[in-house]
């Protein structure tokens, strides 16, 4: 049996390693926790173009969306102070441009989708929702959740809903999770459901709502489990349902 294919978004770099050119940037991790799950990786190759990102999305077997750097903040507000301003980091526009034509062929055709960090927060921004720009700044009394010292170490538990996909798989109340962002969701668009949080309510996973738009397999975490899934049994299973799914090309598992 084929192992199924997981088209995987990368980042985008201003000069990369050869010549200096505008490239594509991933972490080794990604591919080789889809690889131990038994996924064939693919890097997608960041084109904004609707043709070229609807013919992936075809071949594909399931789409993961991976973490980076922040979302354009005009894709989600109108209005930015100063201080928040700073807080952000360099635009990737050409990211955000395919990214958001990713999710949407992925639902129009109906994949797997797994999006962690980055893309959990750009598929809730891709159907209407909200960010917190910076958690620091906009919530008082939230621990530190940009612990990028500690990337590959858990950091802190997720309290999970009861009956929840993410308690399903885990098997589980709670799940100990890394922490290295700075943003995370605000308001949550309609279609999905706040699915885990950090003791300090700073959201954690999302699933869709029962009864919205289905997928054949749908989480988004705020975590990097690719960082984890390695040493930490719980986040190993994440990439195998994901996979396994993506196997079953769109039947109910």
């Amino acid at each position: 049996m084929k192992p199924p294919l997981i088209l995987i978004s990368p980042s985008t770099q201003k000069r990369g390693v050869e010549f200096a050119d505008l490239s594509i940037s991933l972490s080794n991790k990604y591919s080789r926790a889809v690889a131990s799950a038994g996924g064939l990786p693919w890097i997608a190759p960041a084109i904004p173009s609707k043709s070229l990102v609807a013919a992936s999305v075809a071949r594909a077997d399931g789409v993961m969306l991976t973490g980076g750097d922040d979302l354009q903040p005009e894709l989600y507000t109108k209005e930015l102070s100063p201080t928040l301003r700073k807080t952000v980091s360099e635009p990737e526009p050409e990211r955000d441009l395919f990214e958001l034509m990713l999710v949407e062929e992925v639902f129009r055709q109906r994949k797997p989708l797994f999006a962690i960090c980055r893309g959990h927060q750009l598929v809730n921004v891709a159907f209407g929702g909200t960010l917190v720009v910076d958690i620091q700044t906009q919530i008082p009394g939230a621990f530190n959740h940009s612990c990028t010292d500690r990337k590959c170490s858990v950091v802190h538990d997720a309290e999970l809903e009861r009956g929840s996909l993410l308690a399903q798989i885990v098997g589980g109340k709670k799940l100990g999770v890394n922490s290295s962002h700075h943003q995370a969701l605000a308001k949550v668009a309609e279609p999905f459901a706040v699915t885990a949080r950090s003791s300090d309510g700073v959201i954690e996973a999302m699933e869709l709502k029962t009864g919205a738009a289905s997928l054949p397999f749908f989480l988004a975490v705020q975590f990097h489990p690719e960082r984890l899934c390695e040493r930490h049994t719980g986040h190993a299973k994440l990439f195998k349902r994901f996979v396994r799914a993506s196997a079953q090309n769109g039947k109910e598992l």
